[in-house]
């Protein structure tokens, strides 16, 4: 039986995600069961999801998906090559899913695979670390070696779906993995692009709602309804805006060396962050400090939340050592005990399990859940901000 994979985040859940579903069984057949891995409460860009991730589960498997797995906190809060390695791992130690699927603007795997083959040689990883070096950033350096490998294929790293697309693929590379990828042309739109139709990327339908604008013509009535609910209960929308007193006490409280151990804190970055924290008023004004055209805001904004998280460095390094079920539907069921039998990682249906589990998995569910009770903390709503909640929140069913 074929079942198709899926990494996303569905902040918020759109009407892309869902066509990327139906894409993906007119491909494969529409009885072709959807699992997917989803970040938790904050996300790869750095900074809260919009809601809350059991909301975006359920979101997802009432628009198609039949499995909803989290992605830990620290894959989710990180980079994008560990992001997707860490998701790609998680999928691929469930041990049935057959096909990795993803969107990309290129449309097409030729030139992805020929991109992810040339970014994991050797020769490539040193010649970008010498660009770097001389002070040009990862993504334009790594686009520079591989344009010269290349040529204009290496453009194709200039659109974040296609970056994502080529880090999935060096992923399953690495972890010579069995799954098979495929791919979807968004052609609709660009991720975290200004665009006009109905399928808007969810960077513009973020910027919609933050500004109190009806976004629920472009997502799925099921969504739109649970989206309701939630604002109707004071849950989210969640933004960077609203946590920013509670993001700056957490990083004010903070030692130097807390910064230094840091994920990405090379190179005195760690001291920098640092210093800003207390020479300035506000987040915005701390990433400004601290950006240069090396450090772009996206990794200084992910560093703020880590600090305030408890991330440090080495911790996401690896695949991650549980898989927490966030909602499945009784197709899912039926495929959980095959994931059981066949699968190399524990899979986590009720909270209480984690328990049982050795560390590192203990402790990574803990820092994941203790990111709970701060992500909450962005709720408008007083009485909806109590600790604890993530040890208590079984799955979604359907």
């Amino acid at each position: 039986m074929d079942v198709i994979g899926v990494v996303g985040e569905f902040n918020p859940f759109h009407l892309g995600h869902q066509a990327h579903f139906q894409k993906s069984r007119e491909q494969l057949g529409e009885d072709a069961p959807i699992v997917c891995v989803m970040s938790g409460d904050f996300v790869q860009r750095g900074g809260p999801a919009c809601f809350n991730k059991h909301v975006r589960a359920e979101m997802a498997l009432r628009c198609g998906a039949d499995l909803v797995f989290e992605l830990p906190l620290p894959w989710c809060a990180s980079s994008a090559e560990r992001f997707a390695m860490g998701a790609v791992g998680l999928l691929d130690s469930l041990g049935v899913v057959t096909h990795l699927s993803f969107g990309s603007e290129a449309g097409s795997l030729a030139p992805l695979t020929a991109l992810a083959l040339a970014a994991l040689e050797p020769e490539t990883v040193e010649a970008v670390k010498e660009q770097m070096e001389q002070g040009m950033p990862f993504a334009a350096a790594r686009e520079k070696v591989l344009h010269e490998t290349l040529g204009e294929e290496a453009r194709l790293l200039q659109t974040p779906n296609n970056i994502l697309a080529v880090e999935y693929l060096k992923a399953l590379f690495a972890l010579y993995s069995g799954m098979t990828p495929m791919t979807t042309l968004r052609r609709e739109s660009r991720h975290d692009a200004m665009t006009g139709g109905r399928i808007r990327s969810a960077g513009q339908l973020r910027t919609m709602q933050e500004a109190g604008e009806d976004i629920d013509a472009f997502i799925p009535a099921a969504a739109a309804k649970l989206a309701a609910r939630e604002r109707a209960a004071g849950r989210g929308p969640v933004t960077v805006e609203g946590m920013e007193a509670v993001v700056m006490s957490r990083l004010r409280m903070l030692s130097q060396e807390d910064f230094c151990a840091l994920p990405d804190a090379t190179e005195g970055l760690g001291n920098r962050l640092y210093k800003a924290v207390r020479d300035q008023g506000s987040l915005m004004g701390v990433l400004a400090a601290v950006k240069t055209k090396r450090y772009p805001l996206s990794r200084l904004r992910r560093m703020a939340f880590a600090a305030a998280l408890g991330i440090r460095a080495g911790v996401g390094d690896t695949v991650p050592p549980y898989a927490r079920l966030l909602a499945s539907t009784e197709r899912g069921r039926g495929l959980l005990r095959a994931m059981v039998r066949e699968g190399k990682l524990p899979i986590v249906n009720k909270p209480a399990g984690i328990k049982t589990l050795r560390e590192p998995a203990a402790e990574i569910f803990a820092l994941t859940a203790n990111a709970r009770d701060f992500y909450v903390l962005g709720y408008s709503a007083a009485a909806e901000r109590a600790g604890g909640s993530d040890w208590r929140t079984s799955p979604v069913t359907a």
